[in-house]
């Protein structure tokens, strides 16, 4: 049985993210498989406590839904090991991201991930609009 291709999309708690879902969405009709939305949350951080933030993530869990992807909120101090976990779990082929405003910092996610994953995984980073 081959296994399919899935797209995962990093949000933050940000509206915006909706443009990533979007690319997302289209990835994901090209290649077939499963689409996940991920938001990655410190440890300890109050996901209710904000009420902007909290209200962004209730509208991505939203747009998640209508176009049929899996959103996910996880819990972690370290970032990109939860996301290459959660890409070897879920059989992630491509990852959808935003583009950093820290285009050269060593602590833009885009810049470790790119160095800790796997060849055969693609990632797509969106500009800004």
């Amino acid at each position: 049985m081959i296994e399919k291709e899935n797209t995962m999309i990093c949000v933050t708690q940000q509206k915006t993210c909706e443009r990533l879902i979007k690319v997302g969405t289209k990835i994901q009709e090209k290649q077939g498989g499963g689409l996940y939305v991920v938001h990655v949350a410190p440890v300890g951080w109050n996901i209710l406590g904000n009420s902007k933030e909290g209200e962004a993530l209730d509208y991505l869990f939203d747009i998640s839904k209508r176009v049929g992807a899996d959103m996910t909120v996880l819990r972690s101090t370290e970032v990109v090991k939860t996301i290459l976990d959660f890409c070897q779990k879920h059989n992630i082929k491509t990852i959808v991201l935003g583009e950093s405003k820290e285009k050269t910092s060593d602590n833009n996610i885009i810049m470790k991930l790119s160095k800790k994953v796997c060849e055969d995984v693609d990632i797509k980073i969106i500009p800004t609009d």
